[in-house]
């Protein structure tokens, strides 16, 4: 059974992308298109929607592009990875793709402090506004 395939506009519903940003992680080659239909549209499987959706989960730790394309091509030879000769080279992705997770979480609580200080930001206004009633 063919992998079914998904127009653009489908992919953004999914993945809550633009299709602008999509044809832009396309042509800066993060995630390419699985197929073309015979009238030239773009079409996408199952796996690039994941694909897609793992770039939009680090956008907001800010990792750069090149990050993004570094990170997505340690993943993809991981997977890839299956001979067991090549367990040196595996080991060596595992140890860069850790480094990545202590980035994200590192990221990741300094946006718990940041929403922490926005939230106290907001009861404060809000004191106040009862207050001043």
């Amino acid at each position: 059974m063919a992998e079914r395939q998904m127009q653009i506009g489908e992919v953004a519903e999914r993945t809550g992308l633009s299709l602008r940003t999509i044809r832009h992680y396309e042509e800066v080659g993060l995630v390419i298109p699985s197929a073309r239909s015979k009238g030239g549209f773009r079409l996408y499987t199952d796996a690039d929607v994941e694909r897609l959706m793992v770039i939009r989960r680090m956008k907001p730790l800010d990792f750069s592009l090149e990050e993004m394309r570094d990170l997505l091509d340690i993943t993809d030879r991981i997977a890839a990875t299956d001979d067991p000769a090549t367990g040196e080279e595996r080991e060596r992705l595992r140890e860069r793709l850790d480094s990545y997770r202590k980035v994200a979480d590192a990221r990741c609580q300094t946006l718990r402090a940041q929403l922490m200080a926005a939230e106290d930001f907001a009861a404060t206004l809000r004191r106040r506004m009862r207050a001043g009633h």
